[in-house]
């Protein structure tokens, strides 16, 4: 039966990888996996979690099954991460999942559940995991304009164009805050706007938030989800603990639910919890369960917090590094965008040949459509990729 199967089109971030693995040069540059990286090239183990880790040892005695939406203790301090510690818990259902991907893949389920003709609509441009995953579950996106390629900054007027062709029954999916893969972001009136277009659409709101904390704060990158949830009467959102804790393998994630109609929670929280069996029954813990242990400890939490607004200013300081170099280099402020793109990563405007030749001439591997990962960077080769940007006519 196998005799039958296609070949399926390679990841390109995947593949990225591999070419930059193969490539001999010393002095090549990564900046395309998205993940964080410190000043030496590696993804540390953050101290909150090492801490958290040793205690768990100590202290855990089983390694049994959790319920099937995880544990409520992982749920509670992750919504109060999400949403603060005064919105209404009965209004809320919630979901363990694998990682911000799993909680992606099962958002989209329950709006197929909900509307077998479900329409999403999708950032142009967004992750691209979005995209394979809602075609692979045959539900059709509906791209929406977001970025200007000529000032690198969000197309409002366009997006809201585009977004008014929503409805009822549709899904409208945006990023929480450090939009990837641009990182330009929502401002509050923005925001603001948006709300309004979705009371009167009557279309639900998906917030994929992956990089809670890794923009301008905790609460800042909070504030468009936390406005948007007070105001609409359903959201969906689906979170990651990958990034802000630094626990990718883990594959801890949450998907919450949240509706105004307190009768729906009941509801909610048994389909989330048929969805999570259908596909992989129990969510894995031990992410999970170091989440908790670090949110739910001052100490844990405080250490956290200091370790997260290092990464944060790191990156900052990096996109300043950057803008101040290229400006030297070329000689005009054509990248001051950098500056104003929160979270990991920015999109330069560079052309697929542009791309290539910097990846051909000088090491520098970045994403086709020419992404980078600022956090691949440090101050020795702030310099180096500011001279080769210049180099290729970027």
């Amino acid at each position: 039966m196998f005799n039958s199967l296609q070949q399926q089109p390679a990841d390109k971030i995947l593949a990225l990888m591999q070419l930059y693995k193969d490539d001999p040069r010393e002095n090549k540059i990564d900046l395309g996996v998205g993940v964080y990286k410190d000043a030496s090239g590696q993804t540390p183990i953050m101290d909150s979690i090492k801490k958290a880790e040793h205690l768990l040892w100590e202290t855990q005695e089983t390694k049994s099954y959790v319920g099937l939406t995880g544990t409520p203790e992982f749920s509670e301090a992750m919504i109060n991460l999400l949403l603060g510690d005064k919105f209404d818990r009965n209004l809320i259902a919630s979901a363990a999942t694998p990682g911000g991907t799993g909680a992606v893949r099962q958002a989209f389920e329950l709006g197929k559940l909900a509307n077998p003709a479900l329409r999403v609509f999708v950032s142009d441009p967004t992750w691209p995991n979005h995209l394979s995953i809602l075609k692979y579950l045959g539900i059709p996106a509906e791209p929406y304009r977001y970025f200007d390629a000529k000032t690198r900054s969000v197309d409002f007027p366009a997006m809201m164009a585009d977004l008014s062709n929503a409805s009822e029954g549709d899904i409208i999916l945006l990023h929480g805050c450090c939009h990837n893969p641009t990182g330009a972001n929502l401002k509050a009136p923005e925001w603001d706007a948006v709300i309004e277009l979705l009371l009167k659409s009557g279309a639900t709101p998906m917030i994929d938030i992956a990089y809670q904390g890794f923009g301008d704060g905790l609460d800042e990158d909070a504030a468009g989800l936390r406005k948007l949830v007070s105001s609409v009467p359903e959201t969906i959102i689906a979170a990651s603990c990958s990034k802000n804790f630094g626990i990718y393998r883990e594959r801890t994630g949450l998907l919450t639910v949240v509706s105004h109609n307190k009768d729906a929670r009941n509801l909610h929280q048994s389909t989330l919890a048929f969805l999570n069996r259908q596909n992989f029954s129990f969510p894995p813990d031990h992410g999970a369960r170091l989440v908790t242990m670090v949110l739910s400890d001052k100490d844990l939490k405080s250490d956290w917090i200091e370790e997260l607004e290092t990464v944060r200013k790191s990156m900052l300081s990096l996109r300043s590094q950057l803008a101040n170099e290229l400006q030297k280099v070329s000689g005009s402020n054509r990248f001051g965008f950098l500056v104003d793109h929160r979270g990991m990563f920015s999109r330069l405007g560079a052309s697929s040949e542009q791309v290539s030749a910097l990846r051909e001439k000088h090491g520098i591997y970045m994403v086709g459509d020419s992404r980078l990962n600022i956090a691949g960077l440090n101050s020795d080769t702030v310099p180096v990729l500011a001279k080769a940007i210049v180099d290729c006519g970027i």
